[in-house]
């Protein structure tokens, strides 16, 4: 193993360790995880799918996506888009900040960390590859493990709308990688619905 094997070794133990204290669980296998914990793992592997020549600053930045969001709930906000929208920024700006803490614990030059910072934020998505590549994955996560759940318990109609807000986010090549899902029959068929809906 090299030094940079290790070194991202060393890092993504650190999240990992950092998100298995998250009181929230998830069934999985049969076994409760710690949401955050294996939602990063799903990171991971979606990318190394996805984009498997991906740079170490966009493989830290999957795994951190969600690094102790439990500790800012969404309750700690107004109700509304506002405080929606504040939330999820803040959270953005927290988990570059805890991703560049761990990085420079094992050692990663600045340039890296801000990189990788830089791609947590999401910036410049739809101009920059890496941006794109990470959105891409975060929607394809979503769709795989938490569209299905989330279907069952709200209307159809929010459920498409939330679809196509989360199709627009992504490449061509994240819709190919997202029709390829194994859905299940019902939730492709909202797919469909959501797709025929939307203004070609």
């Amino acid at each position: 193993m090299t030094d940079a094997d290790n070194r991202l070794a060393r890092v993504v133990e650190l999240i990992d360790r950092a998100n298995a204290h998250d009181p929230n669980t998830e069934p999985v296998d049969g076994q409760d995880a710690p949401k955050e914990w294996i939602y990063g793992r799903r990171m991971s592997a979606a990318l190394e799918k996805f984009a498997p020549d991906a740079s170490e600053a966009l493989k830290i930045a999957a795994r951190a996506q969600h690094i102790e969001r439990w500790t800012s709930p969404r309750t700690d906000y107004p109700e509304g888009k506002i405080g929606y929208h504040q939330w999820r920024n803040d959270l953005k700006k927290f988990h570059a900040q805890r991703a560049g803490e761990l990085m420079a614990e094992v050692g990663y030059d600045e340039t890296t960390i801000a990189r990788t910072q830089f791609l947590i934020r999401k910036e410049k998505l739809k101009s920059d590859s890496e941006t794109q590549a990470l959105e891409d994955v975060v929607c394809l996560v979503f769709l795989e493990f938490y569209f299905e759940p989330f279907a069952a318990q709200h209307p159809d109609d929010k459920v498409i709308d939330i679809l196509q807000k989360t199709w627009r986010k992504m490449s061509p090549a994240g819709h190919d990688a997202a029709l390829a899902l194994p859905l299940s029959q019902e939730a492709k068929a909202l797919v469909g619905r959501a797709l025929d809906g939307m203004v070609k």
